[in-house]
């Protein structure tokens, strides 16, 4: 098992190329958790569990081929069981069979050789754009603005 935040998240990236997403699930601690501060639309924003992230990912091959890693840059931080990770994925959208290429920043905290805590930066925009599914987001994120008016009014 990776015992430190590289190893893992290679480990992981390896698993998720080779779409085997029940072991991508089993690199989380029980009870670690994966946060998504930038989720938008139906995208969750926290996933509470090793069980919620194996439901989470387990239709993820049927939505987005994921072909290569184009770049990997790990920092290490005064933390070691710490670590900051820029990446870019490549691959296709199953849906539309275009291609797509998504950037991330992950910070990675790893404890006992699991993950504790993965805490993923990427873009709702740009994952739904590849996705095809952009007008979708934007309207959803529209009905919650439109919403938020009507709440203010009454």
């Amino acid at each position: 098992m990776p015992a430190d935040p590289e190893e893992t998240f290679r480990r992981m990236i390896d698993l998720m190329l080779a779409k085997d997403m029940n072991a991508v699930a089993d690199l989380w601690a029980p009870d670690g958790v994966a946060e998504f501060p930038f989720a938008a639309g139906g995208s969750p924003r926290v996933l509470r569990g090793r069980e919620e992230v194996r439901a989470y990912l387990a239709h993820y091959p049927e939505l987005m081929d994921m072909r290569e890693v184009a770049a990997l840059t790990v920092r290490p931080t005064d933390q070691g069981d710490t670590a900051v990770v820029e990446w870019t994925a490549t691959g296709r959208t199953v849906a539309t069979s275009r291609p797509y290429r998504l950037d991330y920043v992950v910070v990675l905290t790893v404890r006992d050789g699991l993950i504790a805590l993965y805490r993923d930066y990427w873009s709702p925009l740009s994952a739904a754009n590849a996705a095809g599914g952009l007008a979708e987001l934007l309207g959803s994120l529209e009905g919650k603005r439109e919403g938020k008016r009507e709440g203010e009014n009454a």
